[in-house]
């Protein structure tokens, strides 16, 4: 079978983020069964295709034209995969029944905080209504896409954790509170700052993004800003710290919170998204309320209070995540959308 990824970014892309990853990890392990081609847009001084993992990457076009390119290639493929990453379909079902979107979360309630012309993007992405089928990462981006006004079948897949590379290894001798991921404004990174105020602990932020400067210059006292970090680097922090924590205002999925687990490092997460569908109170870490810095603090001590039970339970809780299973289930799906 010939499956067809379209997606914005591939994994070399210099804004790739999570999305990228879940298509790199399930990609990788479809290849074994299936001709796998990812269509993103062209990077300057990247090839216009190379073949990475086994996946046959093709570089066409900008943020925009890619939408054109899309069109003309999902009709050269059995089976198309729509990764909705950045709110905008590719509306692949128009020139290819069998066509599904993996939605991984969705947009409406950020995209005011993230440009002028969030009007014109909210009504695109609500266009994915015309999709007759969708793949969400989470119970959470199916109930939201139902809010849409979605009619189709929506089929939850959850995302994986790369057990072999997320390990649990030695923890840092003094508690360490970490947040990790893209200075992004609806990640709320800022928040890490007035979490931090008045804490004995250490807190540390890692990744770049559009609020790299003011995260830099609220930086200082227990509260040290990293910049971005390699993989490595970012699995050695998972490791280290005490504490994993989640401020963002929407979450499809929640990446960190389960590779932190599987380092065995409990999440204090707001109660957004999908976070409350992953971490349990007091096993794998705490949910509070959204924009509550208090309630933070306080779920930051009682989880260094009870350290080894949870580091216990993180661990315990990540192995319901799994890159293998869950690529097998989209084999499954994918074969039986086919009709093989």
């Amino acid at each position: 079978m010939d499956l067809l990824f379209v997606n914005h970014r591939d994994i070399k892309h210099p804004q790739a983020g999570g999305a990228e990853q879940v298509l790199l990890e399930i990609g990788k392990r479809l290849a074994r069964h299936f001709n796998v081609t990812w269509l993103s847009e062209e990077v300057p001084g990247l090839p216009r295709e190379e073949l990475m993992n086994q996946i046959l990457i093709k570089r066409r076009g900008n943020r925009e034209t890619l939408h054109l390119y899309s069109l003309m290639e999902a009709r050269k493929h059995d089976i198309v995969l729509d990764s909705v990453a950045h709110a905008v379909p590719f509306f692949s079902h128009k020139v290819n029944r069998r066509t599904v979107a993996l939605v991984h979360h969705v947009h409406q309630d950020v995209l005011d905080q993230e440009t002028k012309l969030s009007w014109v993007l909210k009504w695109m992405e609500r266009r994915v209504v015309g999709y007759e089928r969708v793949i969400a990462v989470s119970e959470t981006t199916k109930r939201e896409l139902i809010k849409l006004g979605f009619k189709g079948k929506v089929t939850v897949i959850y995302n994986g954790v790369d057990h072999s590379k997320f390990l649990p290894g030695k923890k840092n001798e003094d508690p360490l509170v970490l947040w990790i991921g893209r200075l992004k404004r609806y990640k709320n990174p800022l928040d890490v700052v007035e979490i931090s105020k008045g804490s004995a602990f250490r807190f540390l932020i890692a990744g770049g993004g559009e609020l790299e400067e003011e995260v830099k210059r609220a930086s200082g006292g227990n509260l040290t800003y990293l910049g971005r970090v390699s993989e490595g680097e970012k699995i050695s922090l998972y490791q280290r710290a005490w504490v994993l924590l989640s401020t963002s205002s929407v979450e499809g999925f929640g990446m960190t919170v389960i590779e932190a687990n599987a380092c065995a490092t409990p999440a204090v997460v707001y109660d957004r998204g999908s976070l409350s569908e992953i971490v349990r109170n007091g096993v794998n870490g705490y949910v509070v309320g959204y924009k509550d810095i208090q309630g933070m603090r306080e779920a930051i001590e009682k989880t260094v209070e009870n350290i080894d039970a949870m580091t216990k339970g993180s661990y315990e809780e990540s192995l319901k995540y799994d890159w293998d299973k869950t690529a097998e289930r989209y084999r499954t799906y994918l074969e039986e959308m086919s009709g093989k």
